[in-house]
This record gives structure tokens, sequence and C-alpha cells, in this order.
């Protein structure tokens, strides 16, 4: 029997696991990896074209519940969004493995498994794999993203592009959802390193235990886990670009080791004592206020003026109002294709409650409602209930709301008054952070000279 020439990658911390489902894959495909320590993924996946990978979703004895499973999925899903994900699992959670296939999982498969079901579900996946690839053949690194035609928007990537071509460090602030990896991305296919790695880091996500060896890598031995000499995610960034976001959450004592790396432009594993040399465009991404962050010294102004060479700020949806509908379209027309739906379209009452929804939560929330809809409607209409907007209340204050607000705004400028702007003592006699108060002078538009 001829082999396909496809390569699969197998991760599982049980050894029995991966010299089965290896034995049996290589009577079918070329090229087999496998991994029983999936902190290895970004290193593999940066030396080698993965098509299909199967991926366990338990690695901790007595965490069962599947979370790890998804958290790599996201992980492979940046790294590599072209590799078709299949995942694994031998507790049958089905509500976990739904929400894997909601996160970009192509298929699961329950533990024990039949052969003939892995192996029919591992084909459909290289299938799809080679028809991404056929689609994308000898094209140039081509984004599919929608931008919007207003002009707050257009500002924001006309900058993107200007600051695209340097290497100049980018911080990118915006509301969740608007679209912060998007920008970066793009950023990265507009720059001379679009043919380079483009790794991306949720600092958000990473507990402070492993920051140091998940960003700056470790040697064998520097710890009872580190097994093998393994790269950080700056190295596997080298010669590309690194994207941190959430870097507002990252924790002030580390706030330091992660400045050294920018400011030295090296980087040490950890049980290293050799720095190794860098060359990575640096964009950072948050949604807090760093400014007031630096003023509550929550956060290093050092840090803050080293990742901010160039600020560009994503506005949220509720003020670009004339992309509503277009956006819509477009991100139907992404589920269309994902879920190999017939044509779909909008009832007139649905694209009125798109205009006038407010949609706190962006574009991430539009595609969720959307995403929703088109595996629920039927006779290939989405209708109001489909879309599920009904009792979502725009976004306004209500009168209770404002007079609420006159009521703290009058408190602040007494207080101030009261000790001649001096923001400590005010903020001490409010019962407020500095921070705290410097975010109400803002949300105030309260000037102290």
């Amino acid at each position: 029997m001829k082999k396909t020439n496809a390569s699969i990658l197998i991760i599982d911390d049980q050894e029995d696991i991966l010299f089965a489902s290896k034995v049996y894959l290589k009577k079918y495909f070329e090229n087999i990896y496998t991994l029983n320590n999936p902190k290895n993924i970004v290193e593999l996946l940066a030396k080698n074209a993965i098509d299909v990978v199967l991926l366990d979703m338990n690695y901790r004895l007595g965490f069962e519940d599947g979370r790890e499973g998804l958290y790599l999925l996201k992980e492979i899903k940046t790294l590599s969004p072209k590799t078709i994900v299949i995942l694994m699992t031998a507790f049958g959670k089905v509500e976990t493995a739904v929400e894997g296939l909601k996160s970009g999982a192509f298929d699961y498969i329950l533990k024990p498994w039949e052969n003939k079901k892995l192996l029919e579900s591992v084909k459909q996946a290289v299938d799809k794999a080679r028809k991404e690839q056929k689609k994308n053949k000898d094209v140039e690194i081509k984004e599919d993203f929608f931008v919007g035609s207003s002009e707050i928007i257009k500002k924001a990537y006309s900058l993107a592009d200007k600051v695209a071509k340097t290497d100049a460090n980018v911080l990118i602030l915006g509301e969740n959802g608007t679209g912060k990896f998007v920008l970066a991305h793009h950023i990265h296919t507009q720059s001379e390193r679009k043919n380079r790695p483009f790794i991306a880091v949720d600092l958000g996500s990473l507990n402070s235990n492993i920051f140091e060896s998940e960003l700056f890598g470790y040697a064998k031995g520097a710890f009872t886990d580190a097994k093998t000499d393994t790269a950080g995610r700056f190295e596997m960034a080298q010669n590309g670009t690194i994207f941190l976001d959430e870097i507002g959450n990252v924790p002030l004592h580390l706030q330091s080791k992660l400045l050294q790396v920018i400011q030295t432009k090296t980087v040490t594993r950890l049980g290293e004592t050799k720095a190794r040399p860098l060359n990575v465009r640096i964009i950072t991404a948050t949604n807090l206020n760093l400014k007031l962050e630096v003023a509550d010294k929550s956060f290093r102004e050092d840090l803050y003026y080293r990742i901010n060479t160039m600020e560009i700020v994503l506005p949220p949806l509720r003020e670009r109002h004339e992309d509503k509908i277009p956006l819509a379209e477009y991100l139907l027309d992404k589920m269309i294709e994902k879920y190999i739906r017939d044509e779909i379209t909008f009832d007139k009452k649905v694209l009125e409650q798109i205009e006038k929804h407010a949609w706190n939560g962006n574009i991430r929330e539009m595609e969720n409602k959307i995403e929703r809809a088109v595996i629920l409607c039927e006779n290939n209409t989405i209708t109001v209930s489909d879309l599920d907007l009904e009792t979502i209340t725009p976004y306004e204050e209500n009168s209770d709301d404002i007079q609420l607000s006159s009521v703290e705004k009058a408190t602040v400028e007494k207080a101030l008054l009261k000790n001649n702007n001096n923001i400590s003592k005010t903020a001490e006699e409010l019962g407020l952070s500095r921070g705290a108060l410097y975010r109400r002078l803002e949300k105030f538009n309260i000037n102290i000279d």
C-alpha cells in the first residue's frame, strides 16, 4: 500500500499510546512524530511542517477536565494556523470536546479508539490540510480579515502599515475582542520579516511559575521536569516577530526580567549563564491604560517606554457604526465556509438588530453570535432569535447611571479642591489607589493644573 506523503504529530503523555498509534499510522503516512511532553510543541512546530496533530486533552494526574488540551489547541492554532488538530480523550467529556471543536479542532476521538475510526479521521484531516495548502499554493502571504471603511479604523491600519516597514516596537491598545492579534499579525506580514516566524504569547494565561521557562527557555536539569534543552518563545521567534498579548497583566517582579531581554536583545535560558543574541521584532498589546498603571506603580515606566516606540489604538465596534453590517456579512461568509453550508442570508430585522446593538464584546462577540446563528438557522435565513440579541440592551447609560456619575464626579472634584489637587492625599481620602483616581479623572475629564 502506497503511503500518503503527510506529516502527523501525536502528543500524549502515555508512551504505550504513542507507540501503538505511531506503529499503526506509519503504515499509511510518511512522517510520524511523537511527543510525550507538550512543552516541546513550539520547538517541533517551528522546525517541521505538520499537517495533522493528534492531541491528548489531559496530562496531569487528577486533572481530567480537558482544559490543558483546550489551551494547547489554542497554542497550536496560533503557532501553525494551517495545521489540523484532532482531539483525543479517554474520559468521554463530550462537552469539552465540543468546546474544542468550536475553538478550531477538526474532530475528536475517544480512547481506546477503533483503528478504522482513527485512520478515517486522520485521512479526512489530511485531505482538509491538502485543500488548504492547494488554496494557498504559490501565493505570497495573504491575510483574510476585515478592516472596514470607518475613518477611525482606517487611520489605525494606515499607521500600522507605516510602522510595519520598520523594526520599531509597537504597543497595540484596545478593548477585548477589537482585533489586536489580527493587527499584530498584519504588521508582521507587511514587514521584511514576513517569511520568518510569528510567535504569539498570551501572557495573561501564563502562570508566573512557568513565565521564564516558557519565554526564555531552559537547560536540561534546570528544574525537575527539564529533561532536555528547550528553547523559549523568544528564541522561537528569532529573525521574526514575537507578539506579547496582555502585557499589562505581567506581575511587577517579572517585568524587570522582560525588560532586560528587550534592552539587551539577548536571552538567557534557565540553568545557563551564557546570553544568546536575539534578533526579534516585538509587538505588545493590552486592554489596560498603561499610563494609569505606570502612575499607580503597577507597571514599570522604563518597560512602558521600551515597548511603546509606536502606539496604535484599536477602536471598539460601537464607535465603528458603518462597519457593523459589512463585518457581519464578512463573518457570515466565514462561518458558511467553516460549516460547509449553503448560501445563508440575514433576515431584514436581523440587520436592524446588528446596527442597533452596541457589541460591547466587539468583533469577538459578533463572531460568536453569528457562528451560533449559522448552526441554528433553518431555511438558510438567520432570524432575530437565531442571533439571540433580543434581550441585550444597547450600550448607553440610563438616567440613574448618569445621576450617579454626576455625584461621583462632584465628590472627586470636592476632594481635589480640599487637598489642593494633591493626588496622593485625594486618593487616600477617597479610599482609592492612585491609578483608580487617575482613571476617574480621565473618565470625568477633570484636568489638574
